[in-house]
């Protein structure tokens, strides 16, 4: 029996640890080559920044360890790999073991059974594998799997207060401090089982139960957000003793059925979310004001138990749909209408 190779999906290169590192490989794979890099950002050690290679693969940055961590483990998972998704992870990892091969198995994100094996070649090359279907490379866009309809929790987070700090303060000044929100954002989306589908401006929307599904996904959802509002006040708090401006983050958050998959040209498409499930929680975050998260009946309706601190506000006209939202709010002390303050 051989091991089955589905699909190649990844080759790893090396970076040196910070952000300095990765923005400048990130300028080269996207200035020099013409690559372009996806949606997930570079935010955390060990998980760095994809860039589509071509329809069907992608390049992975990876940030070097130290040599400390080095040491706790049998193979250097920031070395240069090439990844290949496997049919069955579960026959793959019994033909190695059949065949005396030495690996390290290392658990993903997508529940217990998402896990990669990592071993080497006779020359020392390091070699992952994964179940097709569980790695975030393009090759999710295999013709016929190109969109699907499933369904899930949508959240959107959005900064307050932002034009004006873009106004006072320089963009060398401005990148810095969209880099500590967003992987402040990226981190606790992670952590809640969340998946980030897109980063703009000041805003950031992400999916939980999606692509693949989850138990608990509003729940999750929901608690995330309890997290960004409080890790945005404790850094919103930083910036303001720093720096003397006032921000704060609003969060929309509906459930329902999306399209999942890759939209947009051929030759440029965007792997996100669409649909009406997506625009509503999208409008939500319009309306809501920093330091408050709003929430629709779908989302409260999928709570097991619902938290406390949970307010019924009056139905939500939005704007483009005709029949007003059931929607609902965590409660903050802290909450700030910016539209207000502004006035």
């Amino acid at each position: 029996m051989t091991i089955k190779i589905a699909e190649l999906h990844h080759f790893a290169v090396r970076i040196a640890p910070g952000p300095d590192a990765a923005g400048a490989a990130l300028r080269f794979y996207n200035d020099i080559l013409g690559l372009e890099s996806d949606h997930v950002p570079w935010d955390r050690p060990g998980e760095g920044q994809r860039i589509n290679a071509g329809y069907h693969a992608q390049i992975h940055l990876v940030p070097g360890v130290t040599k400390a961590a080095l040491a706790t483990g049998e193979f250097d998972l920031s070395s240069p790999h090439l990844a290949c998704a496997v049919i069955s992870i579960d026959d793959a990892q019994a033909e190695l073991d059949r065949l005396a091969v030495a690996y390290r198995v290392v658990h993903g994100r997508l529940g217990p059974d998402s896990r990669r094996l990592y071993f080497t070649d006779p020359a020392g090359n390091l070699i992952e594998l994964h179940q097709l279907g569980t790695c975030r490379c393009t090759a999710r866009a295999r013709e016929g799997i190109g969109q699907a309809r499933v369904s899930g929790t949508v959240l959107f987070a959005d900064m307050r207060g932002f034009t004006a700090v873009a106004e006072r303060l320089s963009p060398s000044d401005v990148v810095p401090l969209l880099n500590e929100y967003f992987s402040m954002l990226s981190e606790i989306t992670r952590d809640h089982g969340g998946t980030v589908f897109h980063i703009a401006g000041d805003g950031l929307m992400a999916g939980f139960g999606l692509p693949l599904p989850a138990d608990d996904a509003s729940g999750r959802a929901v608690a995330a957000a309890r997290g960004m509002i409080s890790g945005f006040g404790r850094l919103s708090a930083e910036w303001k003793a720093r720096l003397g401006i006032d921000t704060g983050i609003g969060i929309g958050i509906n459930a329902g059925d999306v399209i999942v998959g890759d939209v947009g040209a051929p030759e440029r498409p965007s792997y996100t979310l669409i649909g009406d499930t997506v625009n509503v929680a999208a409008r939500l975050v319009q309306r809501a004001r920093a330091g408050e998260a709003l929430f629709s009946l779908s989302v409260k309706q999928s709570l097991d138990p619902v938290p406390s601190g949970i307010v019924e506000l009056p139905p939500l006209v939005l704007r483009g749909r005709v029949r007003p939202v059931e929607i609902y709010c965590m409660e903050s002390p802290t909450r700030v209408d910016f539209r207000t303050a502004a006035a």
